[in-house]
């Protein structure tokens, strides 16, 4: 399913990783190589729970200033196609569990072109506000940012 773009609700971010589709799609399912891009630098990422499969969690956690772990993510994979396709949501834990507080769901596509891979990544929001609130968070410098550091990651 081609999901359908609403710019009232939805944030996007795209760019060509000069990588095959192969080692974008590693990075996002090793764990190992997920905390490297994650989070924007130099904040750090641990990893707590990674199930890649429907209903799987996705839990991370997050470092700054080299303090303690604090919480930064719980979602549910809701729809994983390899190597092409991760779909993910804050509004439910691992197990299709309601989560308290909803605020995204992602779709993070991967696409052969010529240069290495055509990554994209959707998100989208349950209504204006909480767009609003997302991009005044900083998605563009933050979403941007972690797609840098995965560019960066794969493209050694």
């Amino acid at each position: 399913m081609k999901p359908n773009v609403n710019p009232d609700l939805d944030l996007t971010i795209s760019r060509i990783i000069k990588a095959p589709s192969s080692a974008v799609w590693s990075a996002w399912t090793d764990p190992a190589k997920f905390e490297k891009w994650w989070i924007p630098a130099p904040a750090l990422c641990r990893v707590a729970t990674m199930e890649v499969k429907p209903g799987g969690a996705l839990v991370t956690e997050m470092s700054e200033d080299g303090g303690p772990f604090q919480h930064h993510l719980s979602a549910c994979y809701l729809d994983i196609q390899e190597g092409r396709r991760i779909v993910f949501t804050n509004a439910l834990l691992g197990g299709w569990r309601p989560a308290p507080t909803p605020f995204m769901t992602a779709i993070i596509t991967f696409a052969d072109h010529p240069e290495g891979t055509d990554y994209n990544a959707l998100v989208m929001h349950k209504d204006k506000e909480t767009r609003g609130k997302h991009e005044e968070l900083g998605f563009y410098d933050g979403w941007g940012t972690v797609a840098a550091q995965l560019a960066k990651l794969v493209e050694k």
